[in-house]
């Protein structure tokens, strides 16, 4: 019987988790491919996690278990009309940009996957209370059939990216966890059948009198005696919060900077997932102490790479959350774990934790994109963290003590503050030597608190807020918008000569205040890279005047635009296209092109398919969300797309600048596979004269069906043929490897 409730959990568990980035995946390319579809994604499943519990608790107090497995079997039954799962056509047509995009993606998760992922989610606790009353070995603490949940959920996560992605499309994904909920369905009856078989054999519980065994549906048996109090729920509610908060914060964060991708979704959830497993197993592997000191450890290290706004490698940044997250799960969870009752109490425990981890997530992806300008709920999870872990027993507590706990962090916080204001007026170089002293000093002292709690949190939070007083390269900010798509940022340098456009923490443009200098572009756009010779040619053959730009930031393209042309900026986020015409900001839009500019709100890919057959003798791709390039505009669809929208010799641009990637591979198989002649500039030998007129590093490709459309940029020594991989990997709207083009150094 252990073995059976265990296989029948670990099914159940492995289909909750594997059918999270699957639909993720389906939903993704409509909504731009932007983290917030993600964690939008997390607190939908979190919520329908709750509703299961909720479901499983109702129906284990108030009826027999004949009737729980009647009722239970009748949904798996209903629930099973509605697969496999699949995104109609009428579902898409109904995004609207007008519409908040996380209310249709919330209804579109319910209409596509809520009823079977609802059962399934139930299943767990609902099979753990079976269990309790089979007098087994074990039966009076269950909980460990947790571990075999939460193993279940992590392989299933970790199996994702490396096995079902790269071998199967989302249809086949679907059919096969269809035939995997079959499966469940008739292990949830042997289960139920094997419970009550084994409740009909009455089981001496020393715990309960007869009496008490009597007062429950058809002799269930619940304890009264053991007592839950209001504050020992408020400490499993904080306790599942600040976990869940956390775990989304690091998910936003690596997939802002780097892609919004499977991998990166599941390595944060896996890591959450694996601290239940490890402190709900028998026997535990980490001591307490050791959380203590690594815990604040690795805080530091996380605090340091936030502050520093560096670039580091990829790696690292990676390693550094990720540390952090599990030692931080680990605090939380294990907390919960000693602090569990008794197995008559299990669901009502399940349900409170459920109740926590899903109002994290509401805090994270629902409230805080309109509480807060910038990114706080990160750094608040983070030192919420480290005020749960547990304390050292210290032999002189004294009110003197403790008024230090608040004293000494608001000096910390001071000191951050004026390093970070007095340090950059010293032009202290390199960049990490400037680091290292605005926020590796304040790091080390507030180590010297680690056997204080209350008073290290606070030296954490103390450090982050004087961080802030830290401009860094991009000067004071002007303005600053948040929503679905992330945080959008103006601001203005030390000098006062530039406006820059900062999204996430990576720079999206930028433009002269001076009048008379607003005119030329800046930064990745400057007028000797790549771009400038690309338009050259362009605009002395024309193979249509129409031009496509997806992706608009501060608008510096606008620049080339000469006519007739006619130009059609794409961009999905609102923010973005208010602020790029926004003249108090930047004018390009409206001072500098010369020709008609319109702009359409909405994803790229299902707008231009709006647009008519062979229209574009130019489609220019700069789309980011902060450092990261959406994957779906570089599928081998989204190609076929744009040749479909581009005219008989016309130019396909792709700007593929980036800080983690190495997408350059990617289009030379995706170019290959098409029969494109493609050339690529990687323009990194920016001159200091250059740099201190506003150029960037950039990297930029461009496509046409002829090698005579590319005309003399074919010819020039600096404009380089692409190399593919072998053998090709060419990604798809199911298929996509960017572990493999991690700029690991």
């Amino acid at each position: 019987m252990p073995a059976l409730f265990s296989a029948t959990l670990f099914l159940s568990a492995s289909l909750m988790f594997w059918v999270q980035p699957m639909i993720a995946k389906m939903l993704l390319p409509l909504l731009g491919g932007v983290p917030a579809v993600w964690n939008t994604c997390l607190v939908f499943f979190q919520a329908m996690l709750l509703g299961g519990y909720a479901y499983a608790h109702f129906i284990s107090t108030r009826l027999s278990i004949p009737k729980q497995l009647a009722g239970h079997f009748g949904l798996l039954a209903l629930s099973a009309l509605t697969l496999p799962f699949g995104v109609s056509e009428k579902l898409i047509g109904s995004l609207s940009s007008d519409a908040p995009p996380f209310l249709w993606l919330l209804s579109a998760l319910f209409l596509v996957v809520g009823l079977p992922f609802f059962v399934v989610a139930s299943t767990g606790p609902l099979l753990q209370k079976w269990y309790s009353q089979t007098g087994q070995t074990g039966a009076d603490d269950p909980y460990f059939l947790y571990s075999a949940s939460n193993l279940g959920s992590l392989l299933a996560l970790l199996s994702y990216p490396v096995l079902l992605e790269p071998h199967l499309r989302l249809s086949q994904q679907s059919q096969a966890w269809a035939i995997g909920y079959s499966a469940l369905a008739l292990c949830v009856f042997c289960c139920g059948t094997a419970s009550w078989r084994a409740r009909r054999r009455p089981v001496k519980d020393p715990g309960v009198t007869s009496e008490e065994a009597a007062s429950g549906p058809s002799g269930l048996a619940v304890s009264s005696r053991e007592f839950i109090s209001r504050k020992q729920r408020v400490r499993w509610l904080a306790f599942a919060f600040v976990p869940s908060s956390l775990m989304l914060g690091v998910t936003s964060y690596l997939a802002t900077d780097i892609a919004s991708i499977p991998l990166l979704w599941i390595m944060p959830l896996s890591i959450y997932l694996l601290s239940f497993v490890l402190v709900f197993a028998r026997r535990q592997i980490f001591p307490v102490s050791w959380l203590r000191w690594l815990l604040s450890a690795s805080a530091l290290g996380v605090v340091f790479q936030i502050l520093s706004r560096g670039t580091h490698p990829v790696w690292l940044v990676i390693l550094i959350h990720l540390v952090f997250l599990f030692l931080a799960a680990m605090t939380c969870h294990g907390r919960l774990a000693m602090d569990r009752p008794p197995a008559a109490h299990l669901t009502e425990f399940y349900l409170w934790v459920s109740l926590g981890g899903v109002l994290g997530g509401v805090f994270n992806a629902l409230l805080a994109p309109h509480l807060f300008r910038s990114v706080v709920e990160y750094p608040l999870a983070i030192v919420l963290a480290c005020l749960f872990r547990p304390a050292p027993e210290l032999a002189n507590d004294r009110s003197a003590a403790r008024a230090l706990d608040f004293g000494m962090p608001v000096l910390l916080g001071a000191f951050t503050a004026c390093l970070a204001v007095l340090v950059p007026i010293t032009e202290l170089k390199p960049v990490h030597v400037r680091n290292a002293v605005i926020v590796g000093l304040p790091a080390i002292a507030c180590f010297t608190f680690v056997d204080r709690p209350i008073r290290f949190a606070l030296g954490l939070a103390g450090m982050l807020i004087g961080g802030w007083f830290y401009l860094g390269p991009h000067g004071t900010t002007l303005h600053v918008e948040r929503n679905f798509f992330g945080v959008a940022k103006v601001t203005v340098g030390r000098d006062g000569a530039m406006h820059y456009f900062v999204h996430g923490n990576t720079l999206h443009g930028q433009q002269f205040v001076d009048a008379g200098r607003q005119c030329e572009p800046l930064a990745y756009y400057y007028r000797s890279g790549p771009l400038r010779e690309i338009f050259n040619w362009f605009q002395k053959q024309r193979a249509s005047p129409q031009v496509a730009v997806v992706g608009l930031g501060a608008g510096a393209t606008a620049c080339y635009a000469e006519p007739p042309e006619q130009w059609t900026f794409y961009e999905i986020n609102p923010a973005v296209v208010r602020i790029a015409g926004n003249t108090n900001y930047f004018t390009y839009l409206q001072s500098c092109a010369k020709t008609l500019v319109r702009v359409i709100v909405g994803d790229a890919r299902l707008r231009l398919g709006d647009a008519p057959a062979r229209q574009y003798g130019l489609i220019v791709l700069d789309a980011f969300s902060s450092d990261s390039i959406p994957v779906h505009l570089l599928t081998r669809e989204a190609l076929e797309l744009y040749l479909a929208k581009l005219a008989d010799g016309g130019l396909l641009v792709f700007h593929i600048s980036n800080r983690y990637l190495e997408l350059e591979p990617v289009l030379a198989d995706l170019a290959n596979e098409a029969k494109l002649i493609s050339r690529h500039w990687d323009d990194w030998n920016v001159s200091s004269e250059e740099a201190d007129n506003g150029k960037e590093e950039s990297h930029w490709v461009v496509m046409a069906r002829r090698e005579s459309d590319l005309g003399h940029l074919s010819r020039k020594a600096h404009w380089l043929p692409l190399e593919g991989r072998s053998p090709p990997q060419v990604w798809t709207d199911d298929f996509s490897n960017l572990l493999g083009v991690f700029k690991w150094r």
